[in-house]
């Protein structure tokens, strides 16, 4: 077990970190899989937690655990101000205005579904446009789908070029006066893009159109600042920045937040009922009904303690080696293609193999302890934009090392020796 000091040593006075005593706070990695040492590529999908957030939850459920606002016992009291302690560090962590332009969600899909709810069913309408990019995961397509459906509603599409870049020009173009709102990816989950997402904030604006961004693989890896941005909406995950599944985060402009409609109904979104009327809560406190995921709010808090003691600016510099490496171990590979070669580019490395299916190349990879997705990553229109059904995808994070980049690279040659 690790304490805060010993990530603080972490850091080496160069400004680089000390991946070794950062791995020291992951118990995981120290598993073996088939015999050999994990190596743990798959965290674009969902990323491994330390020991100071895994004590947080379990100090929670030992010593704390009750129902939060609606106590004036000890553990409720004690509860609730854990729970709302971490929604302001969310607030500092992406400097909000606010800590009640924060909404606690079950994570990024789950944001966007109560954008389209509370925003887009109640002004977008029929003959009204939405403006969307190819690199979108599911997530940020299907609900618009859903919405163009119901309302009369059109989709519109940013492409990209072979490189996975969005092509800007296409994009300004799209905007007429029906346009009401983009909803765009700050990172692509599939190719590891990085979008241009506050020059693309700053056109929608200048056609008064606001801008939803889903954050699922920008948080986790770079310092982010709503206000900076000037996004109306940001979206993102615990899971993906080292905090445990099932909570996540809409930022949202308090103005635009207090226009929407609740999503769901129920117990804490109300201030009074009668069977004729329903009052509802102020915000964050409309969006959140029922009880919440409260150990995985107050461990999300203890997570943002983590990365903001590690450093985002270490972390994502971390990330850009990791990513450069193994992009260029890559280039050497006979017969492997990258897909997905932005200039900005997140640490996520998209790849097939000739002659070998991804999930043949996950399988072989999975003996030799390397850990991948293979798939469509949730994001088939970029897999058909790219003419492929599917890729194999290492994703890179704060405890990955180059010594990994290398055992991954041997797998591959493992593959082509077995397929070859």
């Amino acid at each position: 077990m690790t304490s805060s000091s010993s990530v603080l040593q972490a850091v080496q006075p160069t400004g680089a970190l000390d991946v070794e005593r950062i791995r020291a706070d992951f118990p995981i990695l120290n598993l073996k899989v088939n015999g050999k040492p994990l190596v743990y590529l798959d965290n674009a999908a969902s990323s491994q937690m330390p020991q100071q957030v895994i004590d947080r939850l379990v100090r929670y459920q030992t010593a704390e655990h009750a129902n939060i606002h609606r106590g004036v016992h000890y553990l409720s009291e004690t509860a609730t101000a854990a729970y709302e302690g971490a929604r302001g560090k969310i607030q500092r962590f992406i400097n909000a205005k606010e800590a009640r332009e924060v909404i606690y969600t079950r994570g990024t899909t789950d944001s966007l579904n109560l954008v389209m709810h509370g925003y887009g069913r109640a002004f977008i309408g029929a003959g009204d446009e939405i403006i969307v990019s190819q690199l979108e995961h599911h997530s940020n397509i299907v609900p618009w789908q859903m919405l163009c459906e119901e309302k009369g509603a059109k989709l519109r599409v940013i492409l990209c070029n072979d490189a996975g870049e969005l092509l800007l020009d296409d994009y300004r173009k799209l905007f007429n006066s029906h346009t009401k709102l983009v909803a765009i990816a700050h990172v692509s989950n599939a190719l590891g893009t990085i979008n241009p997402v506050k020059e693309m904030i700053a056109t929608a604006h200048q056609h008064g159109v606001p801008v939803l961004v889903d954050g699922a693989q920008g948080v986790p890896h770079m310092k982010v600042d709503v206000q900076d941005l000037d996004c109306d909406f940001y979206a993102f995950s615990a899971h993906k920045m080292c905090g445990p599944t099932g909570i996540g985060v809409l930022y949202g402009k308090a103005g635009l937040l207090e226009k929407m409609r609740p999503f769901e109904g129920g117990g804490d979104m109300i201030l009074s009922v009668t069977f004729e009327k329903t009052t509802y809560n102020v915000i964050p406190h409309k969006f959140e009904a029922g009880t919440p995921p409260i150990a995985a709010g107050i461990g999300l808090g203890a997570t943002i303690d983590y990365l903001e003691s590690v450093g985002m600016d270490r972390i994502a510099a971390h990330e850009h080696d990791l990513i450069t490496y193994a992009t260029d171990a890559f280039r050497k590979l006979k017969d492997v293609r990258i897909v997905g070669t932005a200039q900005d580019k997140a640490g996520v490395l998209s790849f097939t193999v000739k002659g070998v299916h991804p999930h043949d190349v996950g399988t072989i990879l999975n003996e030799e302890g390397v850990a991948v997705r293979t798939g469509h990553h949730c994001a088939q229109p970029v897999m058909q934009r790219f003419g492929i059904p599917a890729t194999a995808r290492a994703s890179f994070y704060l405890y990955n090392t180059l010594s990994e980049v290398d055992a991954l690279v041997a797998s591959i040659h493992k593959v082509q020796k077995i397929f070859g």
